[in-house]
């Protein structure tokens, strides 16, 4: 049997919400993403605060959940894979790329020594905030990271993204070097693509 990593406060605190207890025992480890410091982050952030008030009742479902701008929020699966191959240090200048609920840069802001968070359509531009960091997660699948996202990664940083492939979906992990940046998928699952970082479709005859 996996130990609970909470403490008495905080397991009195997720007790009282069945619904987040339900998505920590039969979501997140079941699936076994089981790293204490992740099961604790998802305990302590309340997921309702990150949807729409007609899906709060639904906040903590196996699925994902669109958000009042067109977009989604993924699964509770997806962050907490992407939080345990991220393993983040408490060291990592990071970046996130949010959708808009804001709920995967919640998770991740006391995990990480400092936290910029980006739209996907700031992303894809020639902005650079966040410039110089050393972990990228996208909290969405996305067909390539384009090059100005990777102009603004340190050489060696972590990646941690949905990807889309033939229409699959998966979590990839990889990093960005003087090549540029290469990703490994890791797991299957559904993941909302983000379309702003869909490849330029070239001519057909």
């Amino acid at each position: 049997m996996i130990s609970d990593p909470l403490d008495s406060a905080e397991a009195a605190n997720i007790a009282s919400n069945p619904a987040r207890r339900a998505m920590i025992d039969s979501q997140l480890r079941t699936s076994g993403v089981n790293a204490p410091a992740v099961i604790r982050r998802m305990s302590q952030v309340s997921r309702e605060d990150h949807v729409p008030a007609a899906s709060k009742g639904v906040a903590y479902v196996d699925r994902a959940i669109r958000l009042e701008n067109g977009a989604w929020l993924p699964a509770p699966l997806v962050q907490g894979k992407m939080l345990e191959e991220a393993a983040p240090t408490g060291k990592e200048t990071a970046i996130v790329v949010d959708a808009g609920s804001g709920y995967l840069a919640e998770l991740l802001r006391p995990m990480v020594a400092s936290l910029t968070v980006i739209s996907p359509g700031e992303a894809v531009g020639k902005g650079t905030k966040g410039k110089g960091a050393n972990l990228l997660l996208i909290d969405g699948a996305v067909e390539e990271i384009p090059a100005a996202l990777a102009k603004r990664l340190a050489d060696g940083a972590r990646i941690v993204t949905g990807m889309v492939s033939n229409g699959v979906t998966r979590i990839a992990v990889g990093r960005k070097d003087s090549g540029g940046v290469s990703l490994m998928p890791v797991f299957d699952i559904g993941i909302p693509q983000l379309h702003e970082f869909d490849k330029p479709k070239g001519w057909s005859f």
